[in-house]
């Protein structure tokens, strides 16, 4: 269990513990991140959004990488009977295309990642605006977004997909 983890485990059990010594109930919720970025309506538009940006841009690299391949087995096909000249030439451009294509999807993917934490970022700041709100008018004492365990009775997750969704999140 890491330093970060105990402190905060042991917080919460002294701000319990005082707490259930003046008489009050602790108040805790558990949002699970990963179904709010799966199920809420702005992680299902940001992620269509990217497919939008980025699916012809996959195509066209596809496309690419097929009409390479089948330049390369014409020219192992052809090889033979090319003479030394010819075959150095067509080896050279089939190299330089291979480069090509490779400098094209590493770019690709960068653009992609770049933009996928972009989005990310803006849903996450949504889920934690979201998050803040229910914790200040349903007067939460903590709320959690990782737990080893936790009981149904305080996962506020579908609360807070339903807030994010446009819904009255209660």
């Amino acid at each position: 269990m890491t330093s970060h983890l105990k402190n905060l485990l042991v917080a919460s059990l002294l701000c319990g513990s005082a707490l259930l010594a003046h008489g009050q109930e602790l108040k805790i919720g558990y949002v699970n991140l990963d179904r709010v970025l799966r199920d809420a309506s702005p992680a299902k538009a940001a992620q269509a959004k990217l497919e939008g940006e980025f699916t012809r841009r996959e195509k066209d690299l596809t496309d690419t990488a097929s009409r390479l391949k089948s330049a390369t087995e014409r020219f192992e096909k052809d090889a033979p009977t090319l003479g030394e000249s010819e075959r150095s030439r067509r080896q050279r451009d089939l190299v330089e295309q291979d480069r090509e294509l490779q400098r094209k999807r590493r770019e690709f993917q960068e653009d992609l990642n770049q933009r996928k934490n972009e989005e990310l970022a803006a849903v996450l700041d949504r889920a934690q605006r979201v998050v803040k709100q229910i914790f200040d008018q349903e007067k939460y004492d903590l709320i959690l977004q990782e737990a080893v365990f936790f009981s149904p009775r305080v996962d506020i997750t579908d609360k807070v997909i339903k807030a994010m969704n446009g819904g009255s999140g209660k």
